[in-house]
């Protein structure tokens, strides 16, 4: 029987994908794998590490959700393949150089980003939305307990980027008064508008050069990326998010009944009922299936792309609303298989059209999971896959 190494972290899918692996006659080795305290740029121990297991196992090739440069180094010592399936936008160790390996095969969620780096020179890297877990999912049935706790005109899961791990920007704080206000303009630019990037295009080397002056972001040794990107996507889209998520959540919750799941506190939210954290793999569908109108906020480094969060959505039969991603044009038939909005203002007046349009709400929804079900199926996700490895 062939073998797959399976990178295992606390990835979201692990529970998913391995047994459509095993279905299609693979044996699944699983290696643990810590994305967090270990350097999985740069770090010669853990692929070595990764290099002695491949020789063990003599595996067909290795496996990643996201795309670590240790694993691409180990697999082109040991001439096997390494596939990934990257759904986080941004994720800077993709534009590493190793990226440019004839032996990656580098799959993305994100369209705009695999024609980014395809430009950039990376061989074998190719679109592919994420998998709907929707057979897993239609064995969760929420109980008399579960609508108690979790049902709600709209439920959002999701960060604010009001943590303190998220203050990045506050750096910026620093800036001169131009610069300041220069960037402040941008950003505002890039909240009105979707399907359009114009912060990083509009990051003259001289506005660079000031950032960098009061927060030291540069582009790695090792890598492909810009200073302009790493300030566009880690900094600014970030901060973009979170004021899109502020103005849309006050809104909304000061009109409807809003859930928010998030391990943040959110004191600037009164209004929003604050659930906590929730398991992705155990509550998270059930607080969907509970929920009215379910929402994607999409992070603005996400340019095209359809986000797990969105996918997941329509495959526990939940309604969505989601703000403008071009990606789910090629999918998806907007107000027959799912809504989007294009204004915070918009976004609002869409949820109090579906609150109070029950039978249109619920048909839109039954079309989406149809759909998802049909184009986006894990299993057939992992057979594209494979017939392109």
């Amino acid at each position: 029987m062939d073998k797959i190494l399976f990178l295992e972290w606390k990835s979201f899918g692990n529970e998913h994908i391995i047994p459509v692996f095993e279905g299609l006659g693979y044996e699944v080795v699983r290696m643990p794998f810590d994305v967090h305290d270990d350097d999985t740029r740069m770090s010669e121990q853990l692929a070595a590490g990764i290099a002695q297991k491949i020789l063990e196992t003599k595996p067909v090739f290795l496996f990643s959700f996201n795309y670590y440069p240790v694993a691409a180094i180990a697999a082109k010592a040991c001439r096997i393949k390494y596939v990934s399936w990257i759904y986080d936008s941004p994720f800077i160790q993709s534009y590493s150089q190793t990226a440019l390996y004839e032996t990656n095969r580098i799959f993305h969620f994100d369209s705009s980003e695999a024609a980014h780096l395809k430009a950039l020179g990376v061989p074998h890297v190719f679109y592919l939305p994420m998998g709907a877990a929707c057979k897993h999912y239609d064995t969760m049935i929420p109980t008399v307990a579960d609508h108690a706790a979790y049902d709600s005109d709209i439920t959002f899961i999701g960060s604010t980027y009001s943590e303190t791990r998220n203050h990045m920007f506050r750096h910026l704080e620093n800036l001169d008064d131009r610069t300041s206000g220069y960037v402040d303009a941008l950003m505002q630019a890039q909240l009105n508008l979707y399907g359009v990037d114009v912060i990083e295009p509009a990051l003259s080397p001289d506005v660079v050069e000031k950032i960098q002056k009061v927060c030291p972001v540069y582009a790695s040794g090792d890598g492909m990326e810009t200073a302009e990107w790493v300030i566009a996507n880690y900094f600014l889209a970030r901060k973009v998010t979170a004021m899109e998520r502020q103005k849309l959540l006050t809104l909304l919750s000061g009109k409807f009944k809003v859930r928010l799941f998030t391990p943040e506190k959110t004191p600037d939210l009164p209004k929003v009922l604050n659930m906590g954290k929730v398991d992705y793999y155990d509550r998270a569908p059930i607080a969907m299936k509970c929920a009215k109108i379910n929402l994607n906020i999409s992070l603005r480094s996400i340019h095209t792309g359809m986000p797990l969060r969105a996918v997941d959505i329509m495959a526990c039969g939940g309604f969505l609303l989601s703000n403008y991603q071009a990606d789910f044009m090629e999918y998806f038939e907007p107000g027959k298989d799912f809504v989007y909005y294009e204004s915070i203002g918009q976004a609002a007046e869409l949820c109090e059209y579906y609150l109070t349009h029950e039978e249109e709400r619920n048909k839109i929804a039954a079309s989406g999971y149809e759909k998802v079900k049909e184009l986006l199926g894990y299993s057939s996700q992992v057979e594209k896959m494979l017939a392109l490895i």
